[in-house]
Formats: C-alpha cells, structure tokens, sequence
C-alpha cells in the first residue's frame, strides 16, 4: 500500500500572545497563549483544540509545559532544542506544525523573531 506524506508548515492563529511574568530576574517567565484550531500531536500525545497556555517549566529553559485553559483539557511536558532560522510569523509569537497525513504534529514553540524551541521527537 502506498501511502503519501505531506508535510507542511501551519502557524497556529492570530491569537496569540506575549507576556512576561512580574521578576526582576533578567530570565522572566513567559508565556504564550493560543487557540489552537485543531487537534495535535506532542511527542505520542494528541490535545484537542482548544486554547492553550504555553510556558518554561522552572529550571530548564529546554523543557516546555503546554497545558489546557478556558474549558479545554489536556496538557504535555514537551522536551525541546534551540530552533534554527526564524519565526515565520515575524516577530509575534506562534506555534508551527508539520502536517503528517490526516494529523498535525507540534514541531516548533517561537516567543520572538528569532529566539524559538524546536520541539524533540517530531516525525
């Protein structure tokens, strides 16, 4: 059986947005928030679609958590790498995703024009 495999990029909406944390520390926090409009994977999990709240987890910048807000359910600890090039939203946040077949797998976390993480383990 042959099957074909398309892989593209899709930025997940306009809605998203950029904040950081009240610290002092030169590290702050950040925080990105998303409607995502469809259901997808990360790293052997599926979220549904929904609004999510993206954020470093406490002490490795590598490690991202994703977590359900608003009414949707689900969440992930994603292990990521530093991601080459740049956003391809410019310099707005987003997210970016390969799509695989019928599916849509995370593969990239920008916060700024060329600071983002790619996401481990993606097809």
């Amino acid at each position: 059986m042959n099957s074909i495999i398309r892989q593209s990029v899709v930025v997940a909406g306009a809605v998203l947005l950029l904040t950081a944390a009240g610290s002092t520390r030169a590290d702050a926090d950040e925080t990105v928030t998303v409607d995502v409009p469809f259901p997808f994977n990360v790293q052997n999990k599926t979220l549904p679609a929904g609004h999510y709240i993206v954020q470093r987890a406490d002490q490795d910048p590598a490690v991202l958590v994703i977590r359900g807000a608003k009414g949707t359910h689900g969440g992930v600890v994603v292990l990521t790498d530093t991601a080459t090039g740049r956003d391809p939203e410019g310099n707005t946040p987003c997210l970016t995703f390969s799509r695989v077949e019928n599916r849509y797998q995370l593969s990239g976390i920008w916060e700024s024009g060329t600071g983002g993480h790619a996401v481990l383990g993606t097809e």
